[in-house]
């Protein structure tokens, strides 16, 4: 049975997933419901962030905080990451094929499309980076080198370990390779500064500049 440790980083990340796979059946039943569906974006994240006050207590990493030059090298990290992930791709580099565009804001309100894209930025940069490297860095990377994940530390993680929770990260996006090269920055970001705080900054500035830039774009399939 897994423990506390355990649940505590895979619960918050199968709850965000467990939206994402329902969520055709979620839209129907809010349409039924004649309820908005730019609040099902905000009921996953209200969800996860539920999840991770319940099980901060088992969070004792989150308590310590790295020096602060430390967040400059995660911010050029991050944006890096980023410019990686709005390359051009060709369609065999994405998972499922070219992603068709789409403006989720259509049809809606002002104060639905502010609520839609405030709550999804918001979402982005302060509560799926903290979700996804627990999960990902914390949990998945050490784990692979020892089952009691918590008795590794980051700088003595195996390539074994960094490259394959990296490869198992590119799984989760439809653009695999930028995802694997995303898993790879974080995941070193991880073993070199020993700090989750320093991949999980990286992670929000991508996830931030990507927000901000899908919104004056218009390149909605990012989302």
């Amino acid at each position: 049975m897994p423990n506390q440790q355990t649940l505590a980083r895979i619960i918050p990340f199968a709850i965000f997933i467990l939206f994402l796979a329902l969520g055709d059946i979620l839209e129907q039943i809010f349409i039924k419901l004649a309820i908005d569906t730019a609040w099902l974006y905000a009921i996953r994240i209200l969800a996860v962030i539920t999840s991770l006050l319940y099980f901060f207590r088992y969070y004792t990493e989150l308590n310590k905080f790295p020096p602060a030059v430390d967040f400059l090298y995660a911010s050029v990290s991050g944006l890096i990451v980023f410019v990686v992930w709005i390359l051009p791709y060709p369609a065999w580099l994405v998972a499922g094929g070219d992603v068709v565009s789409v403006n989720p804001t259509q049809g809606q309100g002002s104060l639905e499309t502010a609520i839609w894209l405030s709550t999804r930025i918001m979402g982005a940069v302060l509560v799926v980076p903290i979700m996804e490297e627990l999960f990902w860095r914390s949990f998945i990377m050490r784990w692979f080198d020892n089952k009691n994940f918590l008795s590794v530390n980051p700088e003595n993680i195996s390539g074994f370990a960094y490259v394959g929770s990296a490869c198992l990260f590119a799984l989760e996006h439809n653009l695999w390779l930028a995802g694997l090269v995303a898993g790879l920055v974080y995941g070193e970001l991880y073993k070199t500064y020993k700090n989750l705080w320093v991949p999980i900054f990286a992670h929000a500035v991508t996830n931030g500049m990507l927000g901000i830039w899908v919104v004056l774009t218009g390149n909605w399939q990012y989302w």
